[in-house]
């Protein structure tokens, strides 16, 4: 919670600079087309009672030349820092670019994610159930107060990731371009380590004891070859239609692709070989515009609202793939940090991460995305924006489930699993609806607070989730 305050607390500060700066321009200033270098930077402070105290930084730095392919960028650098003592957070260094080969799109991307507390549901969605009381406080605010209570990292696991890729685009015909892609996924998984997270409190905040990680373990639905994460070289190839007028925040057009991903599984994980499909459609609609006299330019159109829709789908077609690697939507190209699926801010706001944890699945998002005020600031363009939005997603490959019935008795199987469950009910949809702030810089540099509510109470325990991060979604 502190951690939120903070981070919400930055994030109005800088929207109070901005809109003190704005009155003390002039009103009726034009947004002029920006050439040259220009970079936004916030601080990455925050504390949280698991985590530890967070330090670091973000940046995002453009260059746009002479300001002829205003607002598309000709060279982008992103780079964060952040880190936290009990081992949370991330180091990424990306570089995008359509520039640097001619009429070729580069993307680079190295990212390390250490993550202590990360969300591990169970497998298939519904197929397992929540229990919001056993990790969550008691009526005066306290865990012990809460007679049911177990542990906050019942539904946790450790999972670290390094991640290198290099992703090139070039052009087939006009609005068709061709993908390729190499990447290595390392990942570590295991058991929350509650020991370094408790540290020297003087209280045990997270009890050292069953979690659902370790009943899957040993259960055998996780593999013990799997248990511990592994090494995962990969290629895609893929086509990619594109008539959108801008790469971020567009108005209008459509981005649309398919493509093939191939894993290797190294060492240990060699039975994880796969061969994943993944196509996505987007769609921006222009909606409503804002004309206006402009004494030195003439007439002004702003576009102020606009609709936007994505659906997509990913699916195993051939192999195994370790369900740790099943928490990860395939991409063409790196734009976030982490492309997380299903839930959570890169997939379906409001449901927890990873609830949606199968072999395929199908995810959709729908949002209108309204300007509400424009400004200047110094040499800067900037506006305010809304964002109310309904996200969705659903099974479509289940991962096996299936128990030896000596290993498993009927209270284990009532309390955790559902692995009897009706189909209608493993493919049922998750939704959840919210609303998001937007603060734009050159329409490129992004600051994005969403919030989110699942429709259904087992999508998640804590009813809904803040996100603040950069851009939009998609």
């Amino acid at each position: 919670m502190k951690r939120t305050f903070l981070t919400i607390l930055c994030c109005l500060s800088m929207a109070g600079t901005v809109l003190m700066a704005q009155n003390a321009n002039d009103s009726t200033a034009t947004r002029n087309i920006r050439t040259g270098w220009t970079f936004g930077v916030l601080p990455s402070v925050a504390f949280d009672a698991d985590l530890g105290f967070q330090y670091g930084a973000l940046t995002n730095i453009y260059y746009f030349g002479d300001g002829s392919t205003y607002p598309e960028y000709l060279h982008s650098i992103y780079a964060e820092a952040a880190y936290t003592t009990n081992n949370y957070g991330l180091l990424r260094l990306s570089y995008d670019s359509r520039y640097l080969i001619p009429n070729h799109r580069l993307s680079l991307d190295l990212s390390y994610l250490p993550d202590a507390m990360c969300d591990f549901l169970g497998f298939n969605g519904y197929n397992t159930i929540l229990h919001p009381e056993w990790v969550t406080k008691g009526p005066d605010g306290t865990f012990e107060s809460n007679p049911d209570y177990i542990t906050r990292a019942f539904y946790k696991m450790q999972r670290d990731i390094f991640r290198l890729s290099a992703d090139l685009q070039g052009d087939i015909a006009p609005r068709w371009y061709w993908n390729l892609g190499l990447g290595v996924l390392n990942y570590k998984v295991g058991a929350v380590d509650v020991d370094r997270l408790n540290g020297n409190k003087d209280e045990n905040l997270l009890p050292d004891t069953t979690t659902l990680f370790d009943i899957y373990r040993d259960l055998g639905l996780i593999k013990p070859n799997e248990a511990k994460g592994g090494f995962n070289p990969y290629v895609h190839a893929g086509v990619t239609f594109d008539t959108r007028d801008r790469q971020n925040n567009p108005r209008k057009g459509i981005h649309a692709d398919a493509f093939f991903t191939y894993s290797a599984g190294l060492g240990d994980q060699v039975n994880f070989n796969n061969l994943k499909f993944n196509a996505a459609w987007r769609h921006y609609i222009p909606l409503l515009f804002h004309i206006k006299a402009n004494p030195s330019s003439g007439i002004q159109k702003d576009q102020v609202l606009t609709l936007a829709y994505r659906a997509g789908v990913q699916m195993l077609v051939a192999g195994e793939s370790p369900f740790y690697a099943n928490t990860y939507m395939n991409q063409l190209y790196m734009q976030r940090v982490l492309y997380e699926g299903l839930g959570g801010a890169n997939s379906v706001r409001g449901i927890m991460r990873n609830r949606i944890l199968a072999n395929g699945f199908a995810y959709g998002n729908i949002e209108l995305r309204a300007q509400v005020a424009h400004f200047k600031v110094g040499k800067e363009n900037f506006y305010i924006g809304l964002n109310p939005f309904l996200d969705g997603g659903m099974v479509l490959q289940p991962m096996d489930m299936t128990i030896d019935e000596n290993t498993i008795d009927s209270q284990t199987e009532e309390l955790y699993l559902k692995p009897n469950i009706q189909d209608a009910d493993t493919y049922g949809l998750h939704l959840a609806a919210g609303c998001g702030i937007k603060i734009a810089m050159n329409d490129n540099f992004i600051l994005s607070v969403d919030w989110a509510r699942s429709i259904k109470d087992q999508d998640n325990y804590k009813n809904s989730n803040l996100y603040i991060k950069m851009g939009y979604m998609f």
